[in-house]
Parts: C-alpha cells; structure tokens; sequence
C-alpha cells in the first residue's frame, strides 16, 4: 500500500488523482474554475530552489502531463500554469505546489478578462490554511461554485474524492508511466 500523501501537514490522500514516485496531483478544495488542481513533489519543501534535480524534472512531468489530461477532460483551450514561490510571492501552504487551471475562450468566467485570474488566486491562497482546517466530510451533493462565486463554500472531502476517481481513470487509461497513478 502507499504511504499517505502530506501537503506540508495536511493529509490529501484521497484528494490525490495522479502519483509518481517524486510528484503528485490533487484536486483543489476550493477551485477557481473547474478542473483547477494542484501539482505537488512528495518532500515538503517551501521553495524550488530547494528541491533536486531529480524531484524538480518530475514535478515539472507531472506538471505537463497532468496539465494535458485536465485540459481535455474539462473542455480546455488552454491551461493557466501558476506556482507563488515562497510566503511573499503569496504561498500559503510552506509546500511547493503548482496550480494547473485549463482556461477557454468562451465560456471560462475569466474569458473577458483573462489576467483577472491572479488575483482570484491570491485571494483563495490566503484563505487554504483556514479551509483546510475546516475541511468537512459530507454526503450533501453541492452544486459546483468556483472561487468567482460569491456564496461559494470550500468542498466536502467526498465531493473532492468523486472528482479525484474521474480523473484517476483518464490516467488508467492513457498512462504509460508504470510509476504514474
């Protein structure tokens, strides 16, 4: 069995859709727009420049292979590839961590005004410590709400572990990584 996935202190497990022996991927618990996850290396370490050679060629693999799998299963023309490098760059987890979001020309809430997207991260940024720590698990279906909407709630770890298995299959499926998933 695997060992459990840590995003620094904060168990994410069954959060986590995509796995390799350095990196992985999980759902976001409070997304932007939908498909917006995180591509995380196992080590918690809070900068770049602190991690290998080995785990920084990974992460950025994952990056793009997750990327390419996000952007298809949620109708994506594009993808915004976002990572805040330390405390005053905005991080608000101590855990390097890239934010993958697939993006559209039409139809994206942002697709009026494209760099509108920063700072709707910063803002959910300083938020994820406090949600994480309140962080519920429920069987009540909630309509999907991203960031952009004013009443919207962070996720239930059930509703995250749905979207988790969803993408999972898109890896079964087309990964030829033996380390993947």
């Amino acid at each position: 069995m695997s060992s459990p996935l840590l995003f620094s202190t904060i168990e994410v497990t069954r959060q986590a859709f995509y796995r390799t022996s350095l990196s992985y991927a999980i759902v976001n618990l409070k997304p932007i727009v939908p498909g917006h996850v995180l591509v995380i290396p196992n080590r918690p370490v809070p900068r770049l420049t602190d991690l290998t050679t080995p785990e920084l060629t990974s992460l950025i693999a994952s990056v793009q292979n997750v990327g390419r799998v996000v952007e298809r299963a949620y109708g994506g023309d594009a993808l915004t590839v976002a990572c805040q490098d330390g405390k005053a760059a905005g991080q608000s987890i101590p855990h390097v961590h890239f934010h993958l979001m697939p993006r559209k020309y039409h139809g994206d809430y942002f697709s009026h005004r494209m760099d509108d997207i920063y700072p709707a991260l910063e803002r959910s940024e300083t938020d994820l410590p406090r949600d994480f720590r309140n962080l519920k698990v429920s069987s009540v279906n909630h309509p999907f709400k991203v960031d952009a909407d004013e009443d919207r709630l962070p996720r239930t770890l059930e509703d995250m572990e749905q979207e988790a298995t969803w993408l999972r299959g898109f890896f079964t499926e087309e990964c030829h990584d033996t380390d993947a998933v």
